[in-house]
Protein backbone atom coordinates (compact mmCIF):
# COMPACT_ATOMS: atom_id res chain seq x y z
CA UNK A 1 0.00 0.00 0.00
CA UNK A 2 1.15 3.44 -1.41
CA UNK A 3 2.10 6.43 1.47
CA UNK A 4 -0.80 8.00 -0.49
CA UNK A 5 -3.37 5.19 0.00
CA UNK A 6 -2.38 5.03 3.81
CA UNK A 7 -2.71 9.23 4.00
CA UNK A 8 -6.65 8.59 2.54
CA UNK A 9 -7.23 5.87 5.18
CA UNK A 10 -5.58 8.27 8.30
CA UNK A 11 -7.93 10.08 10.01
CA UNK A 12 -7.36 14.01 9.72
CA UNK A 13 -7.90 15.71 12.65
CA UNK A 14 -8.83 19.19 12.49
CA UNK A 15 -7.08 22.03 14.51
CA UNK A 16 -9.61 24.13 16.30
CA UNK A 17 -8.81 27.83 15.24
CA UNK A 18 -8.69 30.87 18.69
CA UNK A 19 -12.10 32.27 16.67
CA UNK A 20 -14.05 29.22 16.33
CA UNK A 21 -13.56 28.28 19.93
CA UNK A 22 -14.35 31.82 20.75
CA UNK A 23 -17.62 31.68 18.87
CA UNK A 24 -18.45 28.62 20.26
CA UNK A 25 -18.37 29.60 23.59
CA UNK A 26 -19.97 32.99 22.53
CA UNK A 27 -23.12 30.48 21.47
CA UNK A 28 -23.28 28.76 25.12
CA UNK A 29 -22.17 32.12 27.39
CA UNK A 30 -26.19 32.81 27.45
CA UNK A 31 -27.29 29.57 28.93
CA UNK A 32 -24.34 29.29 30.91
CA UNK A 33 -24.98 32.34 32.12
CA UNK A 34 -28.59 31.11 33.37
CA UNK A 35 -27.87 28.25 34.46
CA UNK A 36 -25.68 29.66 36.74
CA UNK A 37 -27.49 32.79 37.84
CA UNK A 38 -30.17 30.48 38.92
CA UNK A 39 -28.96 27.46 40.07
CA UNK A 40 -24.95 27.60 40.59
CA UNK A 41 -24.74 30.80 42.14
CA UNK A 42 -28.46 30.58 44.92
CA UNK A 43 -26.68 27.41 45.75
CA UNK A 44 -23.41 28.89 46.48
CA UNK A 45 -25.23 31.63 48.40
CA UNK A 46 -27.38 29.07 50.39
CA UNK A 47 -24.43 27.26 51.53
CA UNK A 48 -22.80 30.36 52.65
CA UNK A 49 -26.16 31.78 54.58
CA UNK A 50 -26.25 27.96 56.23
CA UNK A 51 -23.47 29.07 58.50
CA UNK A 52 -24.61 32.65 59.28
CA UNK A 53 -27.66 34.43 61.16
CA UNK A 54 -29.56 36.92 59.15
CA UNK A 55 -33.02 38.12 58.60
CA UNK A 56 -32.74 39.70 55.24
CA UNK A 57 -32.35 43.34 57.04
CA UNK A 58 -29.57 43.25 59.84
CA UNK A 59 -25.94 42.81 59.37
CA UNK A 60 -25.45 39.05 58.66
CA UNK A 61 -23.61 37.03 62.03
CA UNK A 62 -21.65 33.84 61.56
CA UNK A 63 -22.77 31.40 63.73
CA UNK A 64 -20.50 28.27 62.57
CA UNK A 65 -22.44 24.92 62.35
CA UNK A 66 -25.23 26.40 65.32
CA UNK A 67 -27.51 26.38 62.75
CA UNK A 68 -26.50 22.47 61.67
CA UNK A 69 -26.59 21.56 65.25
CA UNK A 70 -30.12 23.37 65.63
CA UNK A 71 -31.60 21.37 62.84
CA UNK A 72 -30.85 18.20 64.40
CA UNK A 73 -32.46 18.63 67.26
CA UNK A 74 -35.62 20.71 66.31
CA UNK A 75 -38.97 19.00 66.75
CA UNK A 76 -40.40 20.91 63.66
CA UNK A 77 -37.56 19.54 61.31
CA UNK A 78 -38.09 16.11 62.73
CA UNK A 79 -41.62 16.00 62.21
CA UNK A 80 -41.21 17.30 58.69
CA UNK A 81 -38.55 14.83 57.91
CA UNK A 82 -40.85 11.99 59.12
CA UNK A 83 -44.25 13.30 56.79
CA UNK A 84 -41.84 13.47 54.35
CA UNK A 85 -40.55 10.35 54.52
CA UNK A 86 -44.12 8.99 54.81
CA UNK A 87 -45.08 10.38 52.14
CA UNK A 88 -42.38 9.06 49.73
CA UNK A 89 -43.25 5.34 51.20
CA UNK A 90 -46.57 5.95 50.09
CA UNK A 91 -46.17 8.02 46.98
CA UNK A 92 -43.42 6.20 45.28
CA UNK A 93 -44.55 2.15 45.36
CA UNK A 94 -47.76 3.16 44.36
CA UNK A 95 -46.91 5.45 41.69
CA UNK A 96 -44.61 2.38 40.41
CA UNK A 97 -47.10 -0.23 40.52
CA UNK A 98 -50.15 2.20 39.59
CA UNK A 99 -48.33 3.53 36.28
CA UNK A 100 -46.97 -0.28 35.52
CA UNK A 101 -50.69 -1.47 35.47
CA UNK A 102 -51.92 1.12 32.97
CA UNK A 103 -48.67 0.78 30.92
CA UNK A 104 -50.15 -2.63 30.99
CA UNK A 105 -53.56 -2.17 29.99
CA UNK A 106 -52.22 0.23 27.69
CA UNK A 107 -49.73 -1.89 25.33
CA UNK A 108 -52.59 -3.24 23.37
CA UNK A 109 -54.04 -2.52 19.70
CA UNK A 110 -57.62 -1.47 20.50
CA UNK A 111 -59.69 0.90 18.93
CA UNK A 112 -59.42 4.28 20.22
CA UNK A 113 -55.78 3.64 22.05
CA UNK A 114 -54.46 6.86 20.90
CA UNK A 115 -57.37 8.70 23.14
CA UNK A 116 -57.03 6.41 26.04
CA UNK A 117 -53.35 7.19 26.15
CA UNK A 118 -53.70 10.95 25.63
CA UNK A 119 -56.36 11.17 28.12
CA UNK A 120 -53.73 9.07 31.00
CA UNK A 121 -51.50 11.63 30.16
CA UNK A 122 -53.65 14.56 30.15
CA UNK A 123 -53.22 14.90 34.56
CA UNK A 124 -49.50 15.49 34.15
CA UNK A 125 -49.39 18.94 32.54
CA UNK A 126 -52.26 20.33 34.89
CA UNK A 127 -50.70 22.98 37.19
CA UNK A 128 -50.28 22.19 40.92
CA UNK A 129 -52.44 24.78 41.33
CA UNK A 130 -55.29 23.15 39.16
CA UNK A 131 -55.16 19.98 41.08
CA UNK A 132 -54.85 21.98 44.68
CA UNK A 133 -58.53 23.06 43.58
CA UNK A 134 -59.59 19.77 42.33
CA UNK A 135 -58.51 18.04 45.58
CA UNK A 136 -60.06 21.06 47.56
CA UNK A 137 -63.39 20.64 45.84
CA UNK A 138 -62.75 16.69 46.09
CA UNK A 139 -62.12 16.42 49.57
CA UNK A 140 -64.15 19.46 51.32
CA UNK A 141 -65.54 17.85 54.17
CA UNK A 142 -68.26 20.53 54.02
CA UNK A 143 -68.83 20.89 50.39
CA UNK A 144 -66.49 18.49 49.12
CA UNK A 145 -67.92 15.87 46.66
CA UNK A 146 -66.43 12.58 48.03
CA UNK A 147 -68.56 13.22 51.35
CA UNK A 148 -71.90 13.92 49.23
CA UNK A 149 -71.25 10.57 47.72
CA UNK A 150 -70.80 9.10 51.38
CA UNK A 151 -74.22 11.05 52.27
CA UNK A 152 -75.67 9.49 49.57
CA UNK A 153 -74.58 5.85 50.33
CA UNK A 154 -75.65 6.84 54.44
CA UNK A 155 -71.72 6.12 55.38
CA UNK A 156 -69.96 8.15 57.86
CA UNK A 157 -68.67 11.19 56.63
CA UNK A 158 -64.80 11.89 56.72
CA UNK A 159 -62.63 15.22 57.55
CA UNK A 160 -59.87 14.24 54.89
CA UNK A 161 -58.18 17.25 54.83
CA UNK A 162 -58.98 18.88 58.01
CA UNK A 163 -58.26 15.30 59.72
CA UNK A 164 -54.77 15.16 60.80
CA UNK A 165 -54.46 11.24 60.13
CA UNK A 166 -56.21 11.36 56.35
CA UNK A 167 -54.99 14.83 55.50
CA UNK A 168 -51.65 13.33 54.35
CA UNK A 169 -52.96 10.13 52.17
CA UNK A 170 -55.59 12.49 50.71
CA UNK A 171 -52.44 14.30 49.04
CA UNK A 172 -50.60 11.24 48.28
CA UNK A 173 -53.75 10.45 46.48
CA UNK A 174 -53.85 13.44 44.48
CA UNK A 175 -50.37 12.86 43.67
CA UNK A 176 -50.47 9.39 42.05
CA UNK A 177 -53.48 11.24 40.17
CA UNK A 178 -50.75 13.57 38.60
CA UNK A 179 -47.63 11.58 38.32
CA UNK A 180 -48.76 8.32 37.68
CA UNK A 181 -48.96 9.31 34.19
CA UNK A 182 -45.24 9.62 33.83
CA UNK A 183 -44.92 6.74 35.17
CA UNK A 184 -47.26 5.15 32.90
CA UNK A 185 -45.78 6.40 29.77
CA UNK A 186 -41.57 5.66 30.76
CA UNK A 187 -43.61 2.29 31.38
CA UNK A 188 -45.77 2.03 28.25
CA UNK A 189 -42.00 2.98 25.90
CA UNK A 190 -40.25 0.10 27.64
CA UNK A 191 -43.06 -2.42 27.30
CA UNK A 192 -43.08 -1.71 23.34
CA UNK A 193 -39.26 -2.11 23.30
CA UNK A 194 -39.56 -5.40 24.29
CA UNK A 195 -38.53 -8.15 21.41
CA UNK A 196 -42.00 -9.53 20.67
CA UNK A 197 -39.96 -12.79 19.04
CA UNK A 198 -38.26 -13.45 22.80
CA UNK A 199 -42.07 -13.13 24.41
CA UNK A 200 -42.99 -15.42 21.66
CA UNK A 201 -40.45 -17.92 21.91
CA UNK A 202 -41.13 -18.23 25.56
CA UNK A 203 -44.56 -18.77 25.37
CA UNK A 204 -43.98 -21.62 22.46
CA UNK A 205 -41.65 -23.53 25.31
CA UNK A 206 -44.70 -23.63 27.58
CA UNK A 207 -43.90 -20.27 29.34
CA UNK A 208 -47.55 -19.61 31.33
CA UNK A 209 -48.42 -15.81 31.34
CA UNK A 210 -47.06 -15.02 34.94
CA UNK A 211 -43.79 -16.67 33.49
CA UNK A 212 -43.50 -15.08 30.72
CA UNK A 213 -44.19 -11.55 32.75
CA UNK A 214 -41.64 -12.31 35.53
CA UNK A 215 -39.00 -14.28 33.33
CA UNK A 216 -38.78 -12.12 29.87
CA UNK A 217 -40.52 -8.76 30.60
CA UNK A 218 -39.26 -7.44 34.08
CA UNK A 219 -35.96 -7.81 33.74
CA UNK A 220 -36.19 -5.84 30.38
CA UNK A 221 -38.00 -3.19 32.75
CA UNK A 222 -35.47 -3.23 35.58
CA UNK A 223 -33.68 -0.29 34.52
CA UNK A 224 -36.70 1.88 34.13
CA UNK A 225 -38.09 0.95 37.46
CA UNK A 226 -34.67 1.97 39.18
CA UNK A 227 -34.41 5.42 36.78
CA UNK A 228 -38.66 6.03 37.43
CA UNK A 229 -38.24 5.02 41.34
CA UNK A 230 -35.00 7.58 41.61
CA UNK A 231 -36.84 10.33 39.47
CA UNK A 232 -40.05 10.11 41.97
CA UNK A 233 -38.05 9.67 45.06
CA UNK A 234 -36.49 13.07 44.73
CA UNK A 235 -40.01 15.00 43.38
CA UNK A 236 -41.59 12.81 46.77
CA UNK A 237 -38.97 14.47 48.40
CA UNK A 238 -39.26 17.97 47.44
CA UNK A 239 -43.27 18.30 47.64
CA UNK A 240 -44.28 21.81 48.45
CA UNK A 241 -46.84 22.99 45.74
CA UNK A 242 -49.64 20.52 46.24
CA UNK A 243 -49.26 21.15 49.86
CA UNK A 244 -49.12 25.12 49.48
CA UNK A 245 -51.79 24.83 47.22
CA UNK A 246 -54.35 22.95 49.99
CA UNK A 247 -53.62 22.53 53.58
CA UNK A 248 -50.92 24.96 53.83
CA UNK A 249 -49.30 22.19 56.03
CA UNK A 250 -52.18 22.09 58.15
CA UNK A 251 -53.85 20.70 59.95
CA UNK A 252 -51.76 20.88 63.04
CA UNK A 253 -49.05 20.45 60.76
CA UNK A 254 -49.67 16.95 59.82
CA UNK A 255 -48.57 17.69 55.95
CA UNK A 256 -45.60 19.78 56.64
CA UNK A 257 -43.02 18.74 54.50
CA UNK A 258 -39.30 19.83 54.51
CA UNK A 259 -39.61 21.99 51.39
CA UNK A 260 -42.62 23.90 53.20
CA UNK A 261 -40.84 23.81 56.15
CA UNK A 262 -37.80 25.68 54.26
CA UNK A 263 -40.47 27.97 53.06
CA UNK A 264 -41.63 29.23 56.24
CA UNK A 265 -38.50 28.99 58.35
CA UNK A 266 -37.27 32.01 55.29
CA UNK A 267 -39.61 33.82 53.68
CA UNK A 268 -42.36 33.93 56.54
CA UNK A 269 -40.15 33.99 59.72
CA UNK A 270 -37.08 35.79 57.99
CA UNK A 271 -34.34 33.08 59.54
CA UNK A 272 -32.39 32.38 56.02
CA UNK A 273 -29.46 31.23 58.06
CA UNK A 274 -31.52 28.52 59.57
CA UNK A 275 -33.72 27.89 56.58
CA UNK A 276 -30.63 26.93 54.01
CA UNK A 277 -29.15 24.76 56.32
CA UNK A 278 -32.51 22.92 56.72
CA UNK A 279 -32.36 23.28 52.73
CA UNK A 280 -28.75 21.25 52.40
CA UNK A 281 -29.75 18.99 55.18
CA UNK A 282 -32.25 18.13 52.29
CA UNK A 283 -29.86 18.01 50.09
CA UNK A 284 -27.93 15.43 51.84
CA UNK A 285 -30.87 13.03 52.53
CA UNK A 286 -31.81 13.40 48.81
CA UNK A 287 -28.23 12.61 47.85
CA UNK A 288 -28.26 9.43 50.26
CA UNK A 289 -31.61 7.95 49.33
CA UNK A 290 -31.00 8.21 45.49
CA UNK A 291 -27.14 6.53 45.83
CA UNK A 292 -29.19 3.90 48.32
CA UNK A 293 -31.67 3.43 45.94
CA UNK A 294 -29.20 3.01 42.73
CA UNK A 295 -27.09 0.83 44.84
CA UNK A 296 -29.28 -2.05 45.83
CA UNK A 297 -31.15 -1.78 41.98
CA UNK A 298 -27.34 -2.34 40.89
CA UNK A 299 -27.04 -5.36 43.47
CA UNK A 300 -29.83 -6.86 42.08
CA UNK A 301 -29.55 -6.52 38.60
CA UNK A 302 -26.11 -8.15 39.10
CA UNK A 303 -27.91 -11.16 41.35
CA UNK A 304 -30.11 -12.00 38.53
CA UNK A 305 -27.54 -12.33 35.74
Amino acid sequence: MTTYENSLRRPVRRRWTPGEALAGWGFVAPALLVVGGLTLFPAAWALVLSFRKWDGFSPQVGVGTQNYRDLLSDPAVLSAAWHTLLYTAMFVPASLLLGLLLATALNRRIRFIGFYRTAVFVPFVVSAAATGILTTYLFSPQFGLVNNVLRVLHLPQQGWLEDSGQALVVITLMSLWGQAAFTTVVYLAALQDVPHETVEAARIDGASSAQVTWRVVWPQLRPVTTFVGVYLTLQALQLFDLVYATTRGGPLDATQTIVYLVWTTAFQKLQFGYGSAIAYGLFVLTLAVTVAVTVSQRRAARRTR
